[in-house]
């Protein structure tokens, strides 16, 4: 039961880093970490963001090469 929960908050985090990555790509917002007072938990905050990131690059790396996606092209771009 208990780890059950954790698995289930862990994928959670994940899945927020990682939406927080496109975010940050889409937009170039990213949550300003260097306010964040104590260095342990700027750094938890900065490889909590980071894992995000690599997730995001996986994903979009897959994407590409694979056959499944293509690229929307828009106008005026």
């Amino acid at each position: 039961m208990v780890l059950g929960r954790l698995v289930h908050y862990t994928v959670d985090a994940v899945l927020l880093s990682t939406v927080l990555a496109g975010v940050k790509r889409s937009s170039g917002f990213t949550p300003e970490t260097s306010k964040i007072g104590d260095p342990t938990i700027r750094s938890i905050v900065d490889r909590f963001l980071g894992v995000g990131d690599s997730i995001f690059d996986t994903m979009q790396a897959t994407a590409i090469s694979s056959g499944y996606f293509k690229r929307n092209v828009r106008e005026g771009r």
